[in-house]
């Protein structure tokens, strides 16, 4: 037993835990009492009550320098916090408070009595007292004070990350006026070519209009004035221009000569609907018949497709010339085979899910084997087919009587021509059928709808004997927004006679 009080009486002399009593005071030790002579000092009688506790500041320089003092401005600088110089006093004094003994603190001093007096010289509880706080906003920059520091590196938004807003003008770019403009739903008056030559038939006569130059000529006219211009279709390489007429005939022209190649004569009713393939002329009339013709040839009539009961109002060959997609009065859609000398041809494929005339027909340019219907004013619908399978993909009700469609490849967009009861033509999104903006200005339904060569404009013809053109599908609209945003106060108007 005696050996493990012996061990003890070791371990406790040991401890660093208690003061040492036998040792000379430490120099914090003296300062603190220094500290604590000067606040009673403080509390005399003769002195000024707002007296502050910063009256024996510390001294924080090394003996023998300079003493410098920094100039306080006031409501301290503008990026740290206000250090309020008696709140740094009140926090030594709180520091060395809490390091003194027991006994040197006055025990007949209440814990009341020192919160008056703290309230009295400091105007607060000095045991409530924080080395640092916010005092208020940052101090505003003095007139005219300039900042010399210069960026040295700066990183915005990639244009890859940053989201573009594409501009669609809600005007025409330019307006042309078409005086004796037939007013017809069946009729197709406008085609434009590859070489950005527009062909625009008013009554019977057939007018060209260079949509570079902005040059109109006369290319021809009917002998007799009772007759009319029912259709239009350029070749291929925008050479050539198929003319159809209410008279039953096709004229041949070339436009660059002016001159009339041939006249083929096979039908029995006008001739409202062309569409070419190659050397292969397709025409559809108000019998419900629809004509190949091999123009090389003079007996051009090859094959007779008898698929309609009605009119042919929409007639289109697929873009790799597989298929030629025609739709009728009869409200039917058929799709026909490749050409083939000296058979009859079937349809591969029928729809009659249309409620209505149909003559808005487009094929789609990435998708070879589909196809988009319009529906008239008893249907209104858009409805997307898959030609391979035979099934509806797709399906919107437009509200209003669909005149024309056609895709537009820059944005992957599906483009409308409205007649009652909007008048306009609306742009939606593909395959979705999200609508992405309307084009307003017609005051009569709208007849045709064409794409540009370069796939960025599409001109309308409508009932109110005008054709607008709409840059709507530019790769890159922001490079002219600005100049659009001008412009679009300022109309070209240009008439075709």
């Amino acid at each position: 037993m005696a050996q493990f009080g012996f061990e003890n009486d070791i371990h406790s002399i040991l401890k660093l835990d208690m003061p040492i009593t036998n040792a000379p005071m430490a120099r914090w030790q003296r300062k603190a009492s220094s500290s604590n002579a000067s606040a009673l000092n403080g509390l005399s009688p003769g002195k000024s009550a707002n007296v502050s506790l910063s009256s024996s500041k510390t001294p924080s320089k090394t003996p023998g320098k300079n003493k410098k003092t920094t100039p306080s401005k006031m409501g301290g600088d503008r990026f740290i916090p206000t250090r309020n110089s008696k709140q740094m006093d009140v926090a030594s004094f709180l520091l060395t408070k809490e390091n003194e003994p027991v006994d040197a603190i006055n025990p007949t001093v209440t814990s009341e009595s020192q919160t008056a007096w703290s309230m009295s010289l400091n105007g607060y509880n000095i045991e409530d007292a924080k080395i640092l706080h916010i005092g208020g906003k940052p101090l505003n920059a003095p007139e005219g004070y300039q900042n010399n520091l210069k960026v040295l590196y700066s990183q915005g938004a990639t244009p890859a990350s940053v989201k573009k807003t594409r501009y669609i003008s809600s005007t025409p770019d330019r307006i042309l006026d078409a005086p004796e403009l037939r007013n017809d739903f069946y009729l197709n008056l406008l085609d434009w070519s590859s070489r950005n030559v527009l062909a625009v038939a008013l009554h019977n006569c057939v007018y060209l209009l260079d949509a570079t130059q902005g040059d109109v000529t006369l290319l021809m006219k009917l002998e007799h004035e009772e007759d009319y211009i029912c259709s239009l279709s350029w070749t291929k390489d925008g050479t050539y221009l198929a003319i159809g007429t209410s008279n039953c005939n096709i004229q041949l022209w070339d436009v660059y000569s002016q001159k009339r190649l041939r006249s083929m004569a096979s039908h029995t009713s006008r001739v409202v609907s062309l569409s070419w393939n190659d050397h292969v002329l397709s025409s559809g009339s108000r019998s419900g018949h629809i004509h190949h013709h091999d123009v090389r040839v003079a007996d051009h009539h090859i094959v007779t497709l008898t698929g309609h009961s009605q009119e042919v109002c929409g007639l289109k060959w697929s873009p790799d010339g597989r298929y030629l997609a025609s739709g009728g009065n009869d409200n039917m859609v058929h799709v026909w085979p490749r050409v083939q000398e000296g058979t009859a041809s079937q349809s591969v494929r029928s729809w009659s899910e249309h409620q209505g005339a149909v003559k808005a027909l487009a094929w789609c340019p990435w998708q070879p084997n589909v196809l988009a219907s319009g529906g008239g004013t008893s249907d209104r619908h858009i409805r997307i087919w898959n030609v391979n399978s035979g099934s509806c993909i797709g399906a919107l009700d437009t509200q209003s009587q669909i005149s024309s469609l056609v895709f537009a490849p820059n944005y992957k967009e599906l483009v409308s021509a409205h007649g009652y009861a909007h008048n306009n033509v609306v742009i939606w999104k593909y395959p979705t059928l999200k609508r992405v903006a309307e084009l307003n200005g017609h005051d009569d339904r709208v007849l045709s709808l064409l794409l540009s060569p370069d796939c960025s404009t599409v001109a309308t013809v409508a009932g109110d004997e005008t054709i607008r053109l709409w840059k709507s599908f530019e790769m890159d609209p922001f490079k002219k927004a600005k100049e659009r945003l001008v412009k679009s106060t300022s109309v070209i108007r240009q008439s075709i006679r």
